[in-house]
């Protein structure tokens, strides 16, 4: 994909990574990849906003140099310094060593830490500007977004907010790089709400007062570090951040639920759970916890209200894999939900007692619950069904 011009004189050299297979070690991209977004304003002086990640450097600088020469880039906008946004910095460095580097007080410090680099850095403040020429940046503070040091860039003339990790999404793009132009939207908007919920969650406090802080601005274009430029519709992308960091309010009354079984006793159960859902018109996702990674049901668990959870004892405690999924729960601070359990044990249960502990760390409420010793009978099969409704109707009812 060649560079593309988003407005006059300002142009997207973003690169895709499709070697990396976990995003920050953790979340599945082999499928969908990543893109990493760059953008270059040539002007009187000229700009360079965001990098990219070191295994992306060669095929990002033959891009950059389709444009222009390295060595000619006055500013290098540096919104955020995870090396997925400054892998290449050491080579942008060994091209143009006069280059300046522009980030906050913190984006200093880090620069010293991760690359050794100490001179040739400009501290911009809230509100700042730089004049390119007929183009203005303006930068804006938006600390955990998802780092201390994160910043936003704003470009007056055209009106773009070059919005970082904020407003970001999972997924390769092709030459349909906008709203307006790509080929399948909804999976991206999908992708989005995937990255949301793996990488940002943890910080919708933070979001919502760095979309405070914008509301202000007049924005025709939105370009994220990652994922489509929303230029058709930026209000779209803004407002799902918004509603999934209010997910707490905002949870739609659906059910997540997440299966594990052994040897198939609690996954018999999970399908009578299934049936007494399927009862009423309420959204559901499933997910086997065994086979799918927690990063494609954490969209599920953000923004749904209810889980019910089916795994066995294992060893006197709950399946260790639940437990993961729990633990990550916890970890990405996603509380208020109502849940239900059924599980199957073998000698003696202990799943249920464990998960009562940690529901009441995690700040759920276990509405009810359902264990059998071995494999479910008939008649437990149908207090299963029984279990699954009415646990849908009480979902509903909220």
């Amino acid at each position: 994909m060649q560079p593309i011009e988003i407005k006059p004189g300002i142009f997207y050299i973003g690169v895709n990574d499709e070697k990396t297979e976990l995003f920050d070690g953790l979340w599945p991209i082999k499928n969908e990849g990543v893109s990493y977004n760059s953008y270059l304003i040539k002007d009187d002086k000229t700009a360079v906003i965001e990098l990219s990640k070191d295994v992306t450097t060669a095929d990002y600088f033959n891009k950059l140099k389709a444009v222009v020469d390295p060595a000619s880039i006055d500013y290098v906008i540096i919104n955020h310094m995870e090396p997925d946004h400054t892998g290449a910095m050491e080579e942008m460095r060994r091209l143009n060593p006069r280059v300046t580097l522009v980030g906050t007080e913190k984006t200093k410090a880090m620069l010293a830490g991760f690359y050794g680099i100490t001179d040739n850095i400009r501290v911009v403040n809230e509100g700042e500007t730089i004049n390119l020429g007929s183009h203005t940046l303006e930068f804006y503070s938006t600390p955990n977004v998802h780092w201390p040091e994160t910043m936003m860039t704003y470009e007056r003339s055209q009106k773009i907010l070059f919005s970082c990790d904020g407003f970001g999404g999972f997924g390769k793009l092709g030459d349909g790089i906008f709203d307006d132009n790509c080929q399948k939207l909804g999976w991206y908007e999908q992708e989005a709400i995937r990255y949301f919920s793996n990488i940002v969650v943890s910080f919708s406090k933070p979001v919502l007062m760095a979309i405070a802080k914008l509301i202000h601005l007049h924005i025709d274009i939105v370009a994220p570090s990652h994922g489509v430029i929303w230029r058709k519709d930026p209000q779209r992308i803004i407002q799902l951040y918004e509603q999934w960091s209010k997910y707490r309010e905002a949870a739609q009354p659906g059910i997540t639920l997440l299966v594990g079984s052994v040897y198939h006793f609690t996954e018999k159960m999970a399908l009578a759970v299934e049936d007494g859902i399927k009862k009423t018109e309420i959204k559901m996702n499933k997910f086997n916890v065994s086979t799918t990674n927690i990063s494609y049901m954490l969209p599920s668990l953000i923004s749904m209200h209810g889980v019910a959870i089916g795994a066995p004892t294992y060893e006197g405690r709950l399946y260790p894999i639940m437990t993961q999924v729990l633990d990550m729960a916890a970890f990405k601070h996603l509380s208020d939900k109502k849940a239900i359990y059924f599980g199957s044990f073998g000698w003696g249960g202990g799943a249920l007692r464990q998960l009562n502990e940690k529901m009441e760390t995690m700040k759920w409420d276990l509405t009810d619950s359902l264990e059998f010793i071995g494999r479910p009978t008939a008649e437990t099969l149908q207090r299963g069904r029984e279990l699954g409704e009415k646990f849908a109707r009480l979902m509903l009812e909220k």
